[in-house]
């Protein structure tokens, strides 16, 4: 009788509604997620945080282009050259009286539109021949990964150089480049991450009941492998727009009159004492936008892995 009226009391305890102001345990769970508690982590970083800010506002001034600036890129005035900054023209002008502040600003559409179409060349290639090389294995992992290591033996600059060399001097060929030079990348971080998912016991009772390579590649292999993609993705925005630059400076990217960053350094490296703007805002937007990729890559990273995380 003693042990009935114990069990008893125990299942009114239990039954008891909860308190005011304590959500169940259930609507707790439902409202903690993996995704959730990543997000939640990044609006935490500071860091983070200051590195959307410049990527928003340069994206801003992007799009804004033709509304926050009254002058052409390419608009030549010989009467106001080598000016300095001043309330007419903000950030100065160059050795042919175009006005800095408007080529940056459009300059910046051009970055941005290389390091997302580079970085999302990159990224499917990349992707696709790492998962086929992680999950299929044997002879076919053993030639696309001798030729990511061709590819990853030369300097990443080096090998752009020379594909642009190959294909002609041009912004689209640039592009091209970039986009070779960072596909290794991302094909050898997803093929360990596929090796390390193959095994697996969810794959494998996949494959027990009898689905297909292709669907557990869509539905398993690549849904657990977004994660090291995202951040891969974002640090080689900076990298992709730091490569551009650096072929605008050598002459092989974008032609004049295109306001392109890397490109206005060049054309501004024989006036460093004469008119030092010429160099410095170009060169500070360039580490600007490269820093915000760099400063998200980092806070995603620290988010999204779960060693990272309290």
């Amino acid at each position: 009788m003693k042990i009935e009226e114990k069990q008893t009391q125990s299942e009114q305890v239990n039954t008891n509604p909860p308190e005011k102001g304590q959500p169940p345990k259930q609507a707790k769970m439902r409202a903690s997620s993996p995704w959730r508690d990543s997000l939640r982590q990044l609006r935490r970083n500071r860091f983070a945080l200051a590195g959307i800010f410049i990527i928003v506002f340069f994206i801003a001034v992007a799009l804004l282009a033709p509304l926050i600036t009254s002058y052409s890129y390419d608009k030549i005035d010989p009467v106001n050259r080598l000016q300095p900054p001043s309330g007419e023209h903000w950030f100065g002008t160059d050795d042919i009286g175009r006005d800095i502040f408007t080529r940056i600003a459009y300059g910046a559409r051009i970055s941005l539109q290389v390091g997302f179409f580079a970085v999302t060349g990159a990224l499917v290639f990349g992707t696709l021949l790492g998962i086929i090389a992680g999950y299929y294995g044997r002879w076919i992992d053993m030639i696309i990964s001798r030729i990511f290591d061709i590819l990853l033996a030369f300097p990443s600059i080096l090998l752009a150089i020379a594909i642009v060399a190959i294909l002609g001097s041009s912004l689209e060929n640039a592009l091209i480049a970039i986009a070779i030079v960072n596909i290794p990348i991302f094909g050898r971080l997803i093929r360990s991450k596929v090796v390390s998912l193959r095994e697996e016991e969810f794959i494998m009772a996949a494959r027990a009941q009898g689905m297909k390579n292709g669907r557990i590649i869509i539905h398993h292999i690549l849904p657990n492998s977004v994660a090291p993609i995202i951040v891969q993705a974002t640090l080689s925005f900076g990298t992709a727009i730091l490569e551009a630059a650096a072929l605008g400076f050598l002459g092989l990217g974008a032609q004049p009159p295109t306001p392109e960053w890397g490109a206005m350094l060049a054309g501004s490296r024989d006036f460093i004492q004469l008119a030092p703007w010429t160099l410095i805002f170009p060169g500070v937007s360039i580490m600007l936008v490269v820093l915000g990729f760099n400063l998200v890559g980092d806070g995603l990273r620290d988010a999204l892995d779960p060693k990272m995380k309290n």
